[in-house]
């Protein structure tokens, strides 16, 4: 297995702006960095304290207007070397996948999310 540590933890936000204003501001995190999402629908922010190899909140504003009242989180990611690797390997494993390939992103990074036994949503993320 090659899953070397938890990446990110995925938050859905209604607004971006306003959002990464609280977490900056309120929190003291550092905005690591933006892009939209390939998809054109969604943006993103990444935030951290700027320490190296930390775990870093992720932003996601567009994804689910409908926000539930008990909690945003919409996922968990583990930081992989190969995500085509792991791909292959969790198809073996009979592992329920969200989507069928692999999601490239404009810095270079690469993804995809699978289902645990209660479906919540995992990512695999590959860093370029």
């Amino acid at each position: 297995m090659a899953i070397k540590r938890l990446e990110h933890v995925g938050i859905m936000v209604k607004d971006i702006q306003k959002s990464t204003s609280f977490y900056t501001d309120v929190l003291g995190l550092k905005l690591k960095g933006e892009l939209d999402h390939p998809n054109g629908k969604i943006k993103l922010a990444f935030l951290g304290f700027e320490v190296e190899g930390e775990t870093e909140i992720e932003l996601i504003e567009g994804y689910n207007d409908a926000l539930p009242a008990e909690g945003k989180v919409h996922h968990i990611a583990l930081t992989v070397d190969d995500v085509e690797a792991e791909y292959e390997r969790l198809q073996n494993l009979d592992v329920k996948f969200v989507e069928n390939e692999i999601t490239p992103l404009p810095n270079g990074a690469r993804y995809i999310f699978f289902e645990g036994p209660d479906g919540e949503r995992i990512e695999l993320f590959e860093k370029n």
